[in-house]
């Protein structure tokens, strides 16, 4: 394997790359010696070896194969982007849907080097809505002639891909994927005329019109015998052929470009094939399919997440700035009345290019943070773009709740109530075990507490979330009246609530009004009850939905909480008298050790850098106290450490006791906690009755001090 060598800003020796952590890399010194770094600290890579290609700013040109790609990465690491960033308006510029195809694939193969262009093409949001979020300088390409963007990067490219959709527009996506392969772009006969005029003849590597394939299958057959042995299997495209916008990531990391339907049996075992290659709890699918369920399901039998993306831009820009997501605190929770608790959610946040584009606009509407409502965003976010989640997450007020779209990490459905049929065996974990693995990480990092499942789940299925997932609040599934009867919720072993939105998929909030009036009609008030829903956001956004603080309360007059999700589910647990987490809890009061951040920073919901509870010792010792107010039977405990808020796994607490009290005198250890490594500590304990919970650091970081990113005691009446 060739070495690959690259200058740190604080490194001044040659370093040869290797994958370690999802934010850091592993570096070898020439001398030998071994460092560690962020990724956002590497400026540049260089080699020793001087045959080597290099631009004209010293950067070795990567091949597709040379990426660092970590297997706990959705997406390889690439370096910060430069600035300035070249940007192209290609709306502006008049670009034909067969040149946009050819800047995003330019856009790819030189963007895995470092990204150094940024393309507009949706437009939907503010132009400079993202850029400015990722806080890039960039560099405006005249859109009068936009081919001198390809002139600046020409030494990057080998040659041409030559194709032409005349008889078939397929060969577009066999166009892009060898294009990526091999350092070409792909153009028709009309494009590469006008290469020529601005002086770039490129010779002519790959030539597809001579090909006479005349449908999706052939053309898909040909790549699949030609080229799939040579594409990484980590990551699928599935896109229509004239819509360009993730070929900039497909380009860059060597993937395969199909778009197959599953509704017709040839093509579905065409692309069975490239789905049994891929590895379940690891690769995606990125794009969109010919129809829904029918392409969601496929991927689903195999235990692979679709993450819809086909108008999602730019992602070799934005996942290269390489943040941690910052979870923004939970706020407490008032006590459980005989009240009715509602929850609204909003789709269709698994969709990515949603978030990106039509989410920024509905977010700024003037009714939210009027009333509590639940937005779907996808946890695919945490590397695609961990920016955007924050920038959503730095905007929230107390009343927007963050939860993961179906079925966690991507868009998978266990079940299609459409179809009446299970994707995947539903009587064994095999697919979706890895399947939940997989969402476990990802929902931990990005601080989202419910799963909101297409469409249900079945018994094994509901086990196997709950083995896996831990940190769950609770599961909803959807109600689409397709059965006879309504859906009733289930709790999963002792403690996992799994509950129908009724309904689901609501155009407007008299739909929801009328559903929930289904149960609110018999409320008697002596005994809490629970209510949820989901809204469809193409029909009703939060300036729609605030009509339900009216609608409601008419129901059953100061009656009606509604509620966030997170919120919700605490209620239910508590009033079903299962475990919830108690530190959401309005009359919890915290006591500490004396501290350099205030001690309600180590139960607040967020274990990210700025709500960590630091201690003010430098022994490596510290203490943080809860007071309950009353009795709990107490059954677990979680503790999230420095690194779960992004810092350095160095500083993570080390040695620890947690104990427990009845009185706040007498105390009893029920853990004890020695050379801890892990990010977060999770342990269940026989159930002990207390009011007080303390936990005890004895050694700390290699800093010497204490911290405690976010403490979780779950009990129960």
């Amino acid at each position: 394997m060739k070495k690959i060598f690259l200058w740190a800003i604080a490194t001044l020796g040659a370093l040869q790359l290797m994958a370690q952590q999802p934010t850091t890399m592993l570096m070898k010194l020439a001398n030998g010696a071994v460092v560690r770094t962020d990724v956002g600290e590497v400026e540049k890579i260089t080699f020793a070896d001087t045959t080597y290609n290099l631009t004209s700013t010293g950067y070795r040109i990567l091949e597709a194969d040379e990426l660092c790609w970590p297997d706990d990465r959705l997406v390889p690491f690439f370096l910060p982007p430069a600035s300035p960033i070249k940007s192209l308006d290609m709306n502006a510029a008049s670009l034909s849907s067969e040149e946009r195809i050819m800047f995003c694939t330019l856009q790819g193969i030189v963007n895995r080097t470092c990204p150094r262009i940024l393309l507009y093409n949706h437009n939907e949001e503010p132009q400079a809505t993202w850029p400015t979020a990722h806080s890039l300088t960039t560099s405006a390409v005249a859109v009068a002639n936009p081919y001198t963007l390809v002139k600046q990067f020409k030494d990057e490219i080998k040659g041409l891909v030559l194709y032409s959709q005349e008889q078939n527009e397929h060969f577009a996506n066999l166009a892009v994927t060898i294009a990526g392969l091999d350092r070409l772009l792909p153009v028709t006969e009309e494009i590469r005329a006008k290469l020529v005029t601005n002086g770039m003849d490129y010779p002519v590597v790959e030539d597809l019109t001579t090909l006479t394939m005349n449908s999706a299958l052939a053309v898909y057959t040909y790549l699949y015998e030609n080229y799939w042995s040579r594409c990484n299997h980590r990551l699928l495209i599935s896109e229509r052929p004239k819509i360009p916008y993730v070929h900039d990531i497909g380009a860059a990391c060597g993937s395969a470009c199909v778009w197959l339907d599953p509704r017709v049996a040839t093509e579905r075992t065409l692309l069975d094939k490239m789905l049994k290659d891929m590895t379940p709890g690891r690769d995606i699918v990125l794009g969109w399919y010919p129809e829904e369920r029918s392409g969601v399901g496929e991927a689903t039998k195999y235990g692979l997440s679709s993450v819809p993306a086909d108008f999602f831009e730019n992602a070799t820009v934005y996942t290269a700035v390489n943040n941690p997501v910052k979870i923004p605190p939970v706020p407490k929770r008032t006590k459980l009345e005989n009240k009715v608790y509602a929850a609204i959610y909003i789709s269709d946040g698994d969709n990515i290019q949603y978030c990106q584009h039509a989410m920024a606009k509905i977010y700024e509407q003037s009714g939210r943070g009027q009333m509590p409502l639940n937005w779907t965003v996808s946890p695919a976010l945490a590397d695609i773009s961990p920016t955007m989640l924050n920038y959503y997450y730095g905007k929230a007020t107390n009343n927007d709740c963050f939860v993961s779209g179906p079925s966690g990490l991507g868009y998978a459905m266990p079940y299609d109530a459409h179809n009446s049929r299970y994707n995947g065996s539903s009587t064994t974990s095999r697919v979706i075990s890895p399947y939940t693995q997989l969402t476990q990480r990802y929902i931990e990092k990005s601080g989202l507490r419910v799963i909101t499942i297409w469409d249900d789940i079945s018994t094994v299925q509901r086990r196997t979330y709950a083995e896996n997932c831990p940190y769950l609040y609770g599961l909803t599934i959807n109600d689409w009246e397709r059965q006879v009867g309504r859906l009733t919720g289930k709790v999963q072993s002792g403690w996992l609530p799994i509950i129908p939105q009724y309904p689901c998929y609501a155009n407007g909030a008299d739909v929801i009004t009328d559903f929930f009036n289904r149960d609110i009609k018999n409320f008697t008030g002596t005994e809490p009850m629970f209510v949820t829903g989901q809204a469809s956001v193409w029909d009703a956004g939060p300036d729609k939905l605030i009509a339900l603080k009216t609608k409601l309360n008419a129901l059953s007059t100061g009656n009606i909480k509604i509620v966030r999700a997170d919120h919700w589910f605490s209620y239910y647990n508590e009033a079903h008298h299962l475990p919830f987490n108690l530190t959401l809890l309005q009359d919890m009061k915290i006591t500490s050790s004396p501290g350099r951040t205030s001690n309600r920073l180590a139960a607040d919901g967020s274990p990210s850098e700025g709500y960590i509870w630091i201690s003010r010792a430098t022994d490596g010792t510290g203490w943080v106290q809860m007071d309950f107010k009353e009795p709990y039977d107490i059954s677990r405990y979680v503790i999230r450490h420095a690194e779960a808020g992004g810092l350095d796994p160095g500083l993570n607490n080390r040695d620890f006791i947690v104990e427990t009290s009845l009185d706040g005198e007498t105390w009893q250890t029920v853990g004890t906690h020695t050379d801890n490594t892990s990010p977060v500590t999770d342990a269940t304990i026989t159930p002990v009755s207390a009011q007080y919970v303390r936990v005890s650091v004895t050694k700390g970081g290699t800093d010497g001090y204490a911290r405690i990113g976010d403490i979780e005691i779950y009990g129960a009446h």
